[in-house]
């Protein structure tokens, strides 16, 4: 299964006046650096624990149907699917009706489960596509606030390092400090 980002989250958890507070920046000439290091903190959580923390959609999409026809989206929090296709032989998207299946809408292990066989893709390739909502929230309240402090701290930290740390061997490793605040959140990987 491949996500595809298809609409990147309207805010950050962090914003601007928030991160120049927590650097104690009152002036606006480093505004474009600090907004580009609150995003790039946010990915590299997002990245670090599996989850997805503003609302954003993303689209799966599959080269054919699980033999259980179970759909497991292995993206979390879950919220919703927007919308489900099947590319029939023509190439033309075919919508999947909401009747076709249950979902077990399950924040952490959202599933969908076909009541009958799915019809089956008319291509080989990318036959599939699976449309969902994924966050904790839209709003940067509904982040949880250790992502929060692990974004400012991210922030800070490259905000005074900007390139390698000199004598810091694993520069490119997560923070211990940082890591520490996600560990709880971190969602295990399956083979």
């Amino acid at each position: 299964m491949s996500p595809i980002l298809l609409t990147p989250p309207a805010s950050e958890p962090v914003s601007l006046a928030d991160a120049k507070a927590w650097l104690r920046i009152d002036t606006a000439a480093e505004d474009d650096t600090i907004t580009a290091l609150i995003v790039a903190a946010r990915l590299t959580a997002e990245n670090f624990t599996r989850r997805k923390l503003l609302t954003q959609s993303w689209r799966l999409v599959l080269d054919g149907w699980p033999q259980d026809n179970v759909v497991r989206f292995g993206l979390a929090p879950f919220q919703s699917v927007l919308a489900a296709r099947v590319y029939d032989s023509n190439n033309v998207a075919q919508p999947l009706a909401p009747s076709l299946w249950t979902l077990d809408a399950n924040p952490e292990a959202a599933r969908l489960l076909f009541v009958s066989n799915p019809p089956p893709p008319g291509r080989a390739i990318a036959g599939i596509e699976i449309d969902v909502s994924l966050g904790y929230g839209a709003t940067p309240a509904a982040v949880p606030e250790p992502f929060r402090q692990a974004i400012r701290m991210l922030v800070a930290r490259w905000y005074e390092n900007r390139g390698d740390i000199p004598g810091d061997s694993g520069a490119a490793r997560m923070p211990a400090s940082v890591a520490a605040l996600l560990a709880p959140f971190v969602r295990a990987r399956l083979s």
